[in-house]
């Protein structure tokens, strides 16, 4: 079996309410939906959701580079080969993980496919039946985003990510307000997506949160800033979860060595796909250091290949993977019993996609064949 054609989509998910987090506002969401034909008449998809502001990838330059770089090199390849892949990608591009992303997720898509099974069983097989998904709340004054809380708990959520990364004191005040609205038996997970900047910045605003509870605080510091990280851990009691300082296996290296996060936040984006993600949960594993799956805010392609990597590994103990419940429409129909997610059995990622929604959302596309 070969790769034999490749499709580029560039497209626009539109969201139901804009997503704001600390460095960025979003109304649509850009993406990139790969379709890959091979030679048996297989199809996988795979999907690039890039952040310039983490990879430095942007729509447009992945689009580029798949269509001039990578597509073009795996014409011809066995898309069963993960690690000849990943090592032939890295050799024509440095770097670049989302846009390796797609191709990796489309792969395993395929290969799952031919197997006639699903992604998960070529991973080590299902682990989890099913996960809680935790509700993400942007950016919003204290008490907009205290009132979207109590409704989403009304809707069954036990759970939930606050975004904050403004200012200390402003970011104080909405944790506080959430946590007086939903009660004490709510988690409550605090993502600073490094707007604190500096580890005592971040010790100011914990000893304010100290008797708020919270489940864990994610990413406080610059993501360069692993030694600040480390200062945080040491103290406060507080459980610390790095994400935009974990790329790949270099970043994984050091904050093993440095014991700088009680967790950390594995993304398909951030890391090459579903190949290298289950490598840095081995290396965490290994580590002692609890996983979780998060999201670039994918459709249901890029989400289900998270899930599929979350589902099949013991050391994950949370998902983050809520973009196709943040969509007016998507490409693919995977499945949320809200609040919970629970992974089919179909073949490859066990996502329909509907082509006539593609078309629809695409900006611009190409075919890449031999």
């Amino acid at each position: 079996m070969k790769i034999q054609q490749v499709e580029i989509f560039a497209i626009h998910l539109p969201l139901i309410d804009p997503f704001i987090i600390s460095y960025a506002t979003y109304d649509t969401m850009p993406s990139i939906i790969l379709k890959v034909t091979t030679d048996t008449g297989i199809v996988g998809y795979g999907e690039a959701v890039p952040d310039e502001h983490v990879t430095g990838e942007t729509w447009e330059s992945t689009y580029a580079l798949l269509k001039n770089q990578l597509a073009p090199a795996i014409i011809g390849e066995n898309p069963m080969a993960f690690e000849k892949l990943h090592d032939k990608m890295n050799k024509v591009v440095k770097d670049v993980p989302a846009a390796k992303a797609a191709i990796d997720i489309a792969c395993f898509d395929i290969a799952g496919k031919a197997l006639q099974v699903p992604v998960y069983q070529l991973l080590g097989g299902r682990y989890h039946e099913k996960f809680p998904i935790t509700h993400v709340l942007s950016i919003g004054t204290p008490e907009a985003m205290a009132e979207e809380a109590a409704n989403r708990v009304e809707m069954g959520y036990q759970s939930f990510k606050m975004k904050v990364g403004t200012e200390v004191t402003r970011d104080v005040a909405r944790i506080k307000a959430v946590r007086e609205r939903v009660g004490e038996d709510i988690a409550i997970r605090v993502d600073v997506n490094q707007g604190w900047g500096n580890a005592s910045t971040t010790l100011q605003g914990l000893r304010a949160l100290k008797d708020l509870n919270i489940d864990w605080l994610e990413q406080p510091v610059d993501s360069e800033d692993i030694d600040g990280m480390v200062e945080v851990k040491s103290k406060s009691d507080v459980p610390l979860m790095i994400d935009e300082g974990l790329r790949g296996v270099r970043e994984m290296r050091e904050i093993i060595a440095k014991r700088a996060a009680d967790k950390v936040n594995i993304k398909l984006m951030k890391c090459g796909g579903i190949y290298p993600a289950m490598k840095l949960a081995v290396m965490a594993e290994m580590a002692g250091i609890e996983c979780q799956i998060g999201s670039m805010v994918e459709s249901s392609v890029g989400s289900a290949a998270g899930f599929h990597v979350a589902f099949s590994k013991k050391i994950m103990t949370s998902v983050e993977l809520t973009g196709p419940l943040k969509f007016s429409k998507d490409v693919g129909n995977l499945h949320y019993d809200v609040p919970f997610i629970c992974l089919n059995e179909n073949p490859g990622l066990g996502v329909d996609v509907d082509e006539e929604i593609l078309k629809e959302l695409c900006k611009f596309s190409t075919i890449v064949t031999d």
